[in-house]
């Protein structure tokens, strides 16, 4: 066996052994909301710093302090480049999932129940709590699909990280509490494939996290657009690095629309 199988082997090992059921463990987000394509360079991580990497349309890589990674809304037309340790999915459009994943790719989970039904995921893959909750779509005949979509949060480094999805309505209570506190939302802001202008805004005032990144616009009049409604409520940051690396110590004081460059 090669020196190369050998590390592969090792370290799909050591990821399969950190998997473990919600009931084990406590959510540190839970039920506090309410109260409250450029050249990717790989985050450089400190102690309990967390690296979100904006690849396009609806994908970032998440990266964990202890060095795990994991792709948001992974599909066949941006792929991230290097390792992944597991990879989140939904369905409204092709370019949010894809049916051939890449093999190497230890876990896909999937924001939707092939079978009918709700997506239930709530497992850890090292030093990351990734579970969902999920939410309904409109389907093509013009009605909805009920549970359709998956709002993703991954738990890591004291933060709580949530991925949108393609979100087409406003929150409820329950799902308020089932999403707990979120510091950093990755946010689809096209107002109309989406959920329209004024209730994703709506969605980020209940949600109240610290930071809004935005994704899924289409181009920038569309961008633009979404950024002259929100700068009416929040500061507005743009960066010029697709890469932001946060932690609890340099969250924003109050919230904030960041923008990372991507399309």
């Amino acid at each position: 066996m090669t020196r190369f199988a050998t590390v592969l082997l090792a370290c799909m090992g050591a990821v399969a052994s950190t998997l473990s059921q919600a009931e084990e463990r406590q959510p540190p987000c839970t039920g506090l909301v309410s109260s409250m394509q450029p050249f990717i360079q790989p985050a450089a991580l400190g102690v309990g710093q967390v690296g979100l990497t904006f690849i396009g349309h609806a994908t970032f890589v998440i990266e964990s302090p202890g060095g795990i990674r994991i792709a948001t809304d992974y599909n066949d037309y941006l792929r991230p480049p290097g390792r992944l340790d597991a990879v989140t999915m939904n369905h409204a459009h092709s370019t949010h999932f894809t049916d051939r994943p890449d093999p190497s790719i230890p876990m896909v989970l999937r924001g939707w129940d092939e079978s009918g039904g709700a997506a239930r995921h709530d497992v850890v893959v090292g030093d990351v709590h990734i579970r969902n909750v999920p939410t309904s779509i409109r389907d093509w005949s013009g009605g909805t699909e009920r549970d359709g979509n998956s709002i993703f949060v991954f738990e890591t480094g004291g933060l709580c990280v949530a991925h949108l999805g393609h979100l087409h309505h406003t929150l409820l209570p329950g799902h308020l509490k089932n999403l707990g506190r979120i510091d950093v939302v990755l946010v689809p802001v096209d107002g109309s494939y989406t959920l329209d202008l004024e209730g994703m805004i709506e969605v980020l005032g209940q949600l109240n996290a610290r930071v809004m990144i935005p994704m899924h616009y289409f181009g920038s009049a569309t961008l633009a657009r979404f950024l002259d409604r929100a700068g009416r409520q929040w500061p507005v940051e743009r960066r010029d690095d697709p890469v932001l690396v946060v932690s609890r110590e340099t969250l924003p004081e109050t919230p904030t629309v960041i923008v990372l460059p991507g399309r």
